[in-house]
């Protein structure tokens, strides 16, 4: 494998979606390089060929709620579903198996429309309770981000 430059990082978006009280949930097919096999939620990586043909909103090349606009395309390409608006998490980093360093942005929203179906690089999908989603493969620390989400809509009740 090539030397990787480490200031280079893939940005990845991820959404817990709420419907009531279950959380949908996705199963990761087997050729992917990180996680295969295991459950986690929609999202999917900043991709610049796919945003840079947004227009701006100064007279600059800067875009702005582009990690918004990444999340509600991947839930919608991954889960074919619309979201309510999103609200950040939390975030974290980890390698994948390849080398090449990762940031995930984490956020959840309300489920808003649509009918799940499961994209192509996804197996199968779930709606779930927390209870129940302790009885899936779930990536490390998915489980932890579905806890903090009840818990924030529990406070908000």
């Amino acid at each position: 494998m090539e030397k990787i430059d480490p200031r280079l990082h893939f940005v990845v978006v991820t959404g817990i979606i709420i419907k009531g009280d279950k959380f949908l949930i996705m199963k990761r097919a087997a050729h992917e390089k990180a996680f295969p096999n295991m459950w986690t939620v929609p999202g999917g990586k900043l991709v610049y060929n796919e945003y840079s043909k947004l227009p701006y909103k100064t007279k600059y090349p800067q875009w702005y709620d582009l990690v918004e606009w990444v999340l509600r395309k991947e839930v919608k390409e991954e889960a074919n579903i619309e979201i309510k608006k999103p609200e950040y998490l939390c975030d974290l980093v980890f390698v994948r198996p390849d080398g090449f360093p990762v940031v995930t942005l984490s956020y959840w929203a309300k489920y808003k429309s649509g009918t799940v179906k499961v994209g192509k690089d996804l197996t199968d999908y779930a709606w779930v309770t927390l209870k129940e989603a302790k009885k899936y493969d779930l990536i490390d620390g998915i489980w932890d981000e579905l806890r903090q989400v009840s818990n924030i809509i529990k406070k908000r009740k």
